[in-house]
């Protein structure tokens, strides 16, 4: 059992790619969270142990350390170090969890974890020659996907994509294209009502994005990806990515910019401070899973998670599961055993509606779960995300 707590957090608006947030370098993106959350918590910057953020690219303004650079971006002393870490999508939780294990095993009271990225600031990549006068020049989109694949891991797992990684999840479990354009309608929907109803207000830190220098700052203060006029009907119009397959650019997560940060800290911390935390980290799983079907991670990480926690699935009042594709978070609930339409499974929308920008969505689920368990007064959350390459990785948190 971890013994850490989640005491505050706060994130951006999640950005389309090329839209609102794509002029903010990700570092500039993260700073600025980092700025407001600290500025408005009474816990002691003096007693801040370290700085772990996930980042999943680290290939142009996100490299050499995005954690050290954001936070002296942010004006923290030169005093505090940072780290970053990268476990793909759930680069963000993982730093989360990272910061609770540190927490439990008594090296800090205090550390700041999140995550960031820039999908529309991934810059391309340029392999060097392998000999001279050499003729070909490979490059890679570093967007999203894989740059310079080892050949012996393509031989043994294959090459998929991810979008193909979701197709071949919804014929192995049987997610029909009906099911997955239901549960991304209803993904839509659950956001607007949260949003309608105030929920995330709370969690969103506006951004001002430079216009010129004799212009006014443009304000970014929702998030731009949801699409809340979205119905089945819409839904069912658009055509799958692949024949034959089930994944359509309606039923996946989006191409997003976004941070997002929180406090983690010891109960001794808050006692003495007079801060009360948000919800205590109760356990946490990380999982391998075929790298074809990588999307079923959560299906293995969270009962992982939960026989660590002494808990159950049915102890659980809200299951947050990263909504990389519709069918793979259904093919979790095959896996699970738990209906498709459970009302507990991302009661405020996902990835389908707010976007996933890589390494900020684990930072973001754990905040809005933590949120989540207050405004609806109840107890236990699990949070899990699948993983590139195959792995799934998941937190059990109980409100205090």
């Amino acid at each position: 059992m971890l013994d850490a707590y989640i005491y505050d957090g706060l994130r951006t608006p999640f950005g389309r790619h090329a839209g609102k947030l794509a002029p903010v370098r990700p570092d500039d993106l993260l700073a600025g969270v980092m700025q407001a959350l600290v500025a408005r918590s009474k816990l002691p910057l003096e007693r801040l142990e370290d700085v772990i953020i996930g980042c999943t690219n680290q290939a142009g303004e996100d490299s050499r350390n995005v954690a050290r650079n954001a936070l002296l971006a942010a004006g923290l002393p030169a005093t505090i170090p940072g780290q970053t870490v990268n476990r793909l999508c759930a680069s963000g939780l993982a730093a989360v969890l990272d910061a609770a294990r540190a927490i439990t095993a008594g090296e800090g009271e205090l550390y700041l974890a999140g995550g960031v990225e820039s999908m529309s600031r991934a810059p391309f990549v340029v392999a060097k020659a392998e000999s001279a006068y050499q003729r070909e020049m490979k490059s890679y989109d570093t967007t999203m996907g894989a740059r310079f694949p080892n050949a012996r891991v393509i031989e043994r797992y294959g090459a998929d994509t991810m979008p193909e990684t979701g197709d071949n999840v919804a014929r192995e479990f049987g997610v029909s294209r009906a099911d997955a354009d239901r549960f991304a309608a209803a993904s839509q929907a659950n956001y607007a009502r949260a949003k309608a109803d105030g929920f995330f207000s709370g969690e969103i830190e506006a951004v001002p994005v430079s216009t010129g220098r004799k212009t006014p700052p443009t304000i970014v203060s929702e998030d731009e990806h949801p699409r809340p006029e979205t119905d089945l009907a819409a839904l069912t119009r658009l055509k799958p990515l692949f024949d034959g397959g089930v994944v359509t650019a309606g039923n996946a997560s989006g191409i997003n910019d976004g941070a997002a940060a929180l406090f983690i800290g010891s109960k001794a911390i808050g006692e003495r401070c007079g801060v009360k935390p948000l919800a205590r980290i109760l356990a946490g799983a990380a999982v391998g899973v075929e790298p074809r079907i990588m999307g079923v991670g959560p299906a293995y990480a969270i009962p992982k998670a939960l026989e660590r926690a002494g808990l159950a699935l049915p102890d659980m009042d809200i299951i947050e599961i990263n909504e990389a594709f519709a069918s793979q978070v259904l093919g979790c609930l095959k896996i699970m055993k738990l209906a498709f339409d459970d009302a507990r499974i991302n009661p405020h929308g996902g990835a389908i509606a707010i976007g996933h920008p890589l390494g900020a969505s684990g930072a973001r689920l754990a905040l809005t779960a933590a949120r989540a368990l207050h405004s609806r007064n109840q107890r236990y959350a699990a949070v899990s995300l699948c993983i590139g390459i195959g792995q799934g990785l998941a937190v059990i948190l109980e409100r205090v």
